[in-house]
């Protein structure tokens, strides 16, 4: 009996591993997605944003929109490396998602919407990250 519930556990910790590191996938290649979409409105200069005037990260916008672009195919590319449940993904979707934090602080001003959805779905990626432990995924994909 005591085996079963023991097995039981353990198949529910591997399910639940590696239904947080496809959560983080999914939510990474969305926010890729989106990073690539803002970059391209970003470099085409698209009326979409909104510009400030003494913002003290001031930036061109299409600056922002290479930085946004560079990070949502690097997202995306992680993104797909974590439905592997690569370690090497694993570190770079955390890496890819704190940068996509700061770069959506730094780029409030123009679309301060989105801004703030970015970096609450990376956070939630972070998290998932470093949850779930390599073995538990391994053994539950």
């Amino acid at each position: 009996m005591a085996s079963t519930h023991t097995r039981h556990d353990q198949t529910a910790k591997y399910a639940w591993a590696a239904g947080l590191m496809v959560f983080a996938a999914v939510m990474l290649t969305i926010a890729g997605l989106i990073g690539i979409f803002r970059g391209i409105m970003g470099i085409a200069e698209d009326d979409v944003f909104v510009t400030t005037r003494n913002y003290v990260f001031q930036f061109d916008l299409t600056g922002w929109g290479w930085v946004h672009l560079i990070l949502g195919v690097v997202a995306v590319i992680i993104g797909i490396g974590l439905f592997q449940a690569s370690t090497w993904a694993r570190v770079g979707g955390v890496a890819i998602a704190g940068l996509i934090i700061i770069a959506n602080f730094l780029s409030l001003p123009y679309y301060p919407v989105w801004s703030v959805v970015l970096i609450a779905m990376s956070g939630f990626i972070i998290w998932a990250l470093c949850v779930a432990r390599q073995e538990d995924v391994s053994e539950g994909l």
